[in-house]
């Protein structure tokens, strides 16, 4: 029995040395997440502050550059006086200008109205003539159709005629030619005979 009860001691003691193992390790990982939280605050800090200078240098430039559009400002405002009194004048005169230039635009373009009214009367006649001569073309060339039809007709008929006439002409001397070629084909073999030759194997 003894040996169980230190068994049980060692067991006990065991645990208690993990408990306190698994304390160390989270007091540790507390720790280490503090710090890293610190790191990180402090490096976020440091970027605020480095944020906050870049926009107090910006605020300035903007001031100084707020300060020169403000004297310009001033300076185009008393130039635009001075432009704008010149611009008054020209406007005038442009006014003036462009009141004689319509005036001259106008007799320009009745001018042009009066002329577009003649050439346009003048394209009418010509289009009535040209239809005129279109339809005389017309005509004309109906009529040399029709005659290069009656004369191909003719034409036509004359070569037949021609034609049967010589056919009638072959025919009648065919007989006369058939002889010939008969007598001059069976002297033809007789000479050939002669010089030991066969006909037939030629």
């Amino acid at each position: 029995m003894p040996p169980k009860t230190k068994a049980k001691g060692v067991k006990a003691g065991t645990q208690k040395k993990k408990k306190n193992l698994g304390a160390d390790v989270e007091a540790e990982s507390k720790h280490r997440l503090a710090v890293l939280e610190k790191e990180l605050l402090r490096d976020h800090l440091a970027l605020r502050r480095d944020e906050a200078r870049q926009a107090k240098a910006s605020e300035d430039r903007l001031r100084q550059r707020l300060q020169g559009l403000e004297a310009e400002l001033e300076r185009a405002q008393s130039e635009g006086k001075a432009v704008y009194a010149e611009m008054s004048r020209q406007y005038r005169a442009l006014q003036e200008d462009s009141e004689t230039r319509r005036r001259q635009l106008e007799d320009e373009a009745r001018g042009l109205q009066e002329r577009l009214e003649k050439c346009q009367r003048e394209a009418a006649a010509a289009q009535g003539e040209a239809a005129q001569a279109l339809r005389e073309r017309d005509q004309s060339l109906a009529q040399l159709q029709a005659h290069v039809a009656d004369m191909e007709a003719k034409y036509e008929e004359i070569l037949h005629g021609s034609l049967d006439r010589l056919l009638a002409k072959l025919r009648a001397t065919q007989p006369q030619w058939d002889g010939a070629v008969l007598r001059l084909h069976a002297r033809y073999k007789e000479q050939l005979r002669q010089f030991g030759l066969n006909p037939l194997d030629l």
